[in-house]
Parts: C-alpha cells; structure tokens; sequence
C-alpha cells in the first residue's frame, strides 16, 4: 500500500487544538489501528458532508480513502462504524470541550463590543444513559462570527444558573458583551461577566419579581436619556421595536446589589401580520452594565442574542437533525454535539458559495475541494 500523505500546515494547525485529548481506548492495554486524530479528521470532515449517523460516517470514509490520505495516513483504511460508535461513547466530554474552545479562541475575532449570547437547548432525541435524562446544553454562541465558542451540560433547564458560571470561566469573553435570557438574571452571574472583564445585557422578568416591579415603576415615573425606534418589513409582517434606556437608577431599592449595574432598558416590539391585519405587542426589560452606548447599540445587541436560536439551535435542528438523532450510549451525544458545532461553524464562515448551510454540505459532499474550503485546509 502507498502511502500519500502530504498533511498541510492549516490541517496540523486544526488536530493540533485536539492534540491533549485523551484518547479512550488507552485505558486497557492494546494496539490500535485507528489514531484518535485521524477518527477525529474523518468525523468532522463527513458531518460537514452531510453524514452524521455512524454507519454514514464510516460510509463516507471508506469512499473517501483516498482523499483522507492527502491529509493522514489512515494506514490500516477507515474505522467501522462500531469502532468510531466506541470511541465518541467515551470519550471524555470536559476534555473535548476545552479542546474545541482553544480551536474557537485560535480562529475566532472577538472584538471589543462583540455580542456574545448564553443559552441553553435541550436535545429531545438524546439521552444519556449516564444520567437517565435528557440532555440540556448550555451555549456561547458569538453571532457575529457565527461560532459557538463553548458549552456546559446540565441535567434539565433549571440548572443553567450552576452551568453559566462554569462556562464563563471557561470561555475567552474580555470586552465582549454577554446577553442572558431572564434564567440567567442573577446577581452571582452578573459579578461573574464583570470578573471576566465583559459586560452584561440581562433579561428581567417575574425570577426577578421585585427587581422587574421596579424597574417597570421607573419607566413610568423617568424620561429616557436615549430612544431608537426601528421597524422591519419580512415574512409578511411589519415589526416595530422601540428601545429606551435609562440611566437614573434612583427607584431601584437594590442595585447596590447588582454589580456594575448602570442602565435599564425596555424594547418594546409591535407586530402586524399584513394579510389579516392582526397586530399583537410586547414589552421586555432589562439591565446592563454598559456605559455609553444609545439605544439604536443597544437595540442592535438585545435583537442579535436571538441569532443564538436562528443560526445555532435551528440550524442544528432543522438543518443537521440532531433532535432525531438517537445517541443514547455514554458521551456520544454530548461529544457529537461539539462536533456539529465546529461543522458549523465552518460551513456557516465559507462565504465563497452563496447558499444555504445545507447545499453547502451537499455541495461538500460531491466536491473535495470545497469541502477542502469548508476545513480551511
């Protein structure tokens, strides 16, 4: 058998992120015939393929042999699909993790002002026969650069407010802005962004009974010192969303407590479906630990934490299937989770094919080069 192997600087650059990654199978004593980098290449590479089942990676793998030589040797061909089953089953989720943020901090541009969004999502399909549960995800997604740059799993929704500390220690965040959903409005929370020299955007709802009363009382009785008024004609609506801050905190009794706390903000949406003419409206507050910025800045990044539900939980959703993925042994559905997120973060970031995430994949599948573009490679 000859061996082709030409690896590239920009491939190395990629499983060198993965190089401290303990592989699971070195526990027991024994030989293996399939490297972890090598499974780890072959796995990314067929995801962002469109193959995402087991049996269709190790499919793809041995069609694409050839291919997957220019990079590594695959000296013994592809794994089967019972080996990379086992390999995702135990591998070691934290580890995997740290991993993939050191990749994400060596790619991502995360600026002074970037929005930075933390939420959780539930994966309905899976399940962890380690925990008897479904599995709840809690995410940093960067809108911006269209990467998730960390995550935390918790045991169901309730225990994000224990996972999104975790996580920030974990994740690179100075001078970003953090935007919260109403879960995550907790004082330890708030202390903790600052901490890591970031601010915060917070949603304030009835978690936060007596902090919403007043923040509602002084809207009512204080003039704003910034209003932004935008509106949005798409999918047969027009939206119209108003923001105003306010920076007199003098009817909050608590905000002593509140670390960095320095406005409060209310957007208000109105939406009017354009064939019945129906319209519905809806208030949202919060606070924030950002000085100086009106509120059209401020409207822009409360609106962008949304990109977190649109580009990341619906894409993998929709687009990737992961609710109807069955990965119920061990750590695979944790460990596939990160692995559908690096696919798409790269696959979101080529922009030489003007499309949609998933003819993109398809387009990877039927074209090495462009898959070869996808990977940067």
């Amino acid at each position: 058998m000859t061996n082709s192997f030409k690896s590239s600087d920009n491939c190395l650059l990629f499983t060198s992120h993965f190089s401290t990654l303990q592989d699971p199978r070195r526990i027991k004593k024994g030989n293996y015939l399939y490297p972890l980098e090598e499974i780890l290449f072959l796995t990314i590479s067929a995801v962002i393929s469109g193959f995402d089942g087991w049996e269709e990676i190790a499919f793809f793998g041995e069609n694409k042999l050839e291919w997957l030589r220019k990079y590594f040797p695959y000296a013994n061909g592809t794994p089967s699909h019972d080996v990379i089953n086992r390999v995702f089953n135990n591998l070691n989720t934290k580890q995997f993790n740290i991993c993939f943020i050191n990749w994400v901090n060596s790619i991502a541009d995360l600026c002074p002002d970037r929005v930075v969004s933390i939420d959780g999502k539930t994966i309905r399909g899976a399940a962890s026969n380690l925990r008897n549960s479904k599995l709840h995800i809690v995410t940093a997604f960067c809108n911006k650069n269209n990467l998730s740059i960390g995550q935390e799993t918790v045991l169901d929704k309730s225990n994000e407010i224990v996972a999104i500390p975790e996580l920030l220690e974990l994740i690179a965040i100075k001078g970003c802005i953090v935007t919260i959903d109403a879960m995550g409005c907790q004082k330890k929370i708030a202390s903790k962004i600052l901490e890591q020299e970031a601010d915060y955007i917070l949603m304030v709802k009835d978690n936060q009974q007596e902090l919403h009363q007043q923040i509602k009382t002084t809207f009512k009785v204080q003039k704003p010192v910034s209003v932004h008024r935008q509106y949005e004609f798409a999918h047969g609506r027009i939206e119209e969303r108003y923001c105003e801050v306010i920076t007199n905190l003098d009817y909050l009794d608590n905000k002593d407590q509140w670390e960095g706390i320095s406005a409060l903000v209310r957007i208000t949406a109105k939406r009017t479906i354009k064939k019945t003419g129906i319209t519905s409206q809806e208030e949202r507050h919060y606070i924030t630990s950002i000085k100086q910025l009106d509120a059209s800045k401020m409207g822009d990044a409360i609106r962008s934490h949304w990109g977190i539900e649109n580009k990341l939980h619906w894409t993998l959703d929709v687009v990737m299937n992961e609710d109807n993925q069955l990965k119920r042994k061990g750590y695979s559905a944790e460990n596939f989770n990160i692995i559908r997120k690096i696919a798409l973060g790269l696959i979101s970031n080529q922009t030489d094919f003007n499309s949609t995430k998933k003819l993109k994949m398809k387009r990877a599948a039927l074209d090495d080069s462009y898959r070869e573009k996808i990977l940067n490679i």
